[in-house]
């Protein structure tokens, strides 16, 4: 059996790279991607405590469950507001986003 210390260095270096990934990128998509990136680091660490501190229970399971669903809805919701901005100001960078007017 693996120790849960090489599933929480695994989870804690996933969510380093997320959030260098969204301090560091411009694009809204990369941005994106570092957000889910973090997600899934945290699903990791949930699937790691459950499997190691109560393997007969499903708390940690189920609420990876529930990250990944908001994860998604996450993913739907920005994507369509990062079209939306594209589509109007022909650019998905960041930092010439700085007003919400249109």
């Amino acid at each position: 059996m693996i120790p849960i210390q090489h599933f929480l260095v695994l989870g804690a270096i996933l969510f380093a790279l997320g959030v260098y990934g969204v301090l560091a990128r411009r694009s809204a998509v990369l941005i994106l991607m570092s957000v889910e990136l973090m997600l899934q680091a945290v699903s990791i660490n949930f699937i790691a405590f459950a499997a190691y501190l109560a393997p007969q229970e499903f708390r940690g399971l189920i609420f990876a469950i529930f990250v990944i669903t908001i994860a998604a809805a996450e993913v739907g919701l920005a994507l369509a507001i990062i079209l939306r901005l594209f589509r109007n100001r022909a650019t998905a960078n960041v930092d010439e986003v700085d007003t919400l007017r249109w």
